[in-house]
């Protein structure tokens, strides 16, 4: 098969569940081509971008930021490319057709990438709602295949807030919709997609990569006791909650010895720092900026205890990467993330923007170091049995295949 992925950034250290399906695809022998609305740029990118050429099969839309170089750049765009697909290109820029995807050009320099390529495809999967909406106008000027949309987390908040008619002509002319939980399954209902449409496949990790490291507790006792989240510096993920719930916790055991790392960016870098300067956490907390796959596996396996403080989240997938290192997790039960999980045999749920809450659950682990083990194994167990992604990419391969003979 010839497959499309449509994605917002490419390579993105935060999606990892994104790039594992490409590779995987790619091991299966499929022809995979990668259509990104911008390239982030990063110093710290995953092997695999390398290891599999990545780049070389990623196409980028390149919208100037600048509202001005946006149209004049059009102008000589369209002079370049004019004579391969006049009609459709003069469509692209159909306010009273498409709207504000043609107001602000987005959907003509999305476009481009596919001219000539328009019959290439039997797949287009996109990934987050707004792209399965690119997806339709692409299709309308003249993009061929199955659309397979699978959405995530920012893209059903945006539905419940703004109203499903965000997505109206998506939920009716799409293909395929993957719900990658039982959260999202349930919101897309809700928002009048045709059950019959919608497969329920989570996502999944690589366990090749993140190798088993059962807790060694006899040489914890003159250590400090290391609670590590992996997150976007972003509201959404509640590290606000999370550093509270650490000076609770040390407010209720003085004396304790404590490490908390933070590995992400994001815009809320200023306003955490400040946060643990308030709390006079410095010592303690500390925020390591991103860090590619290899340094979070590292890092997971260099630590005790894994905190994930959510407030809104699809699913979870970096307590999947925990739990088959070997760590127990504390993390709020929102969303997706029960489904990630199995509460009282992995870790522990507790409420969302809860302090107390969570620094009572670090607390008990903390004092109970002897349950870590026996949590340790079933954590790998449930991923191992329930999120492989060299099967769930085999059953990904079996839906487009459904889709392409129906």
């Amino acid at each position: 098969m010839r497959i499309a992925f449509i994605v917002d950034s490419f390579p993105n250290l935060s999606e990892t569940f994104i790039l594992n399906q490409i590779t995987g695809l790619l091991d299966l022998g499929h022809e995979v081509d990668v259509f990104a609305g911008r390239d982030l740029g990063l110093k710290h990118m995953h092997a695999d971008v390398e290891a599999y050429r990545l780049k070389a099969r990623t196409h980028y839309f390149n919208i100037p930021v600048s509202k001005v170089s946006r149209i004049f750049k059009v102008l000589g765009l369209l002079l370049i490319n004019f004579r391969k697909r006049p009609i459709r290109l003069l469509k692209a820029l159909d306010v009273f057709r498409f709207g504000r995807d043609a107001l602000s050009l987005r959907l003509f320099y999305a476009f481009l990438p596919f001219i000539g390529k328009e019959q290439d495809y039997d797949i287009i999967h996109c990934h987050f709602g707004p792209n399965g909406d690119l997806g339709i106008r692409l299709r309308q000027l003249g993009l061929q295949g199955k659309l397979v949309i699978t959405f995530h987390g920012y893209d059903t908040r945006l539905a419940i807030k703004k109203g499903a008619y965000i997505y109206r002509d998506l939920f009716e002319h799409g293909d395929c919709f993957i719900a990658a939980s039982s959260y999202n399954r349930r919101n897309l209902v809700d928002f009048g997609v045709d059950p019959e449409k919608i497969i329920d496949q989570p996502v999944g990790i690589d366990l090749d990569r993140f190798t088993y490291h059962p807790p060694h507790l006899s040489v914890r006792s003159a250590e400090p006791v290391r609670v590590l989240t992996v997150a976007r510096l972003v509201e959404e993920k509640g590290l606000r909650y999370g550093i509270q719930a650490i000076r609770r916790l040390l407010e209720r055991t003085p004396g304790l010895g404590l490490e908390y790392n933070i590995i992400g960016h994001g815009p809320l870098k200023s306003d955490l720092e400040a946060l643990i300067q308030d709390c006079l956490l410095s010592r303690v907390i500390h925020l390591l900026g991103p860090r590619s796959q290899a340094e979070v596996v590292q890092a997971l396996q260099r630590s005790d205890i894994f905190l994930l403080p959510s407030v809104a989240e699809s699913f979870g997938v970096v307590l999947l990467e925990a739990q088959a290192v070997g760590l127990p997790v504390v993390a709020s039960s929102v969303g997706g993330i029960p489904q990630a999980m199995v509460d009282g045999k992995t870790g522990f749920l507790v409420r969302p923007r809860d302090p107390d809450a969570l620094a009572e659950r670090l607390e008990y682990l903390i004092q109970h170091s002897e349950l870590w083990p026996d949590m340790a194994r079933a954590g790998r167990r449930f991923v191992k049995e329930n999120f492989n992604i060299k099967e769930l990419n085999q059953q990904l391969e079996a839906i487009y295949e459904v889709l392409l003979a129906g």
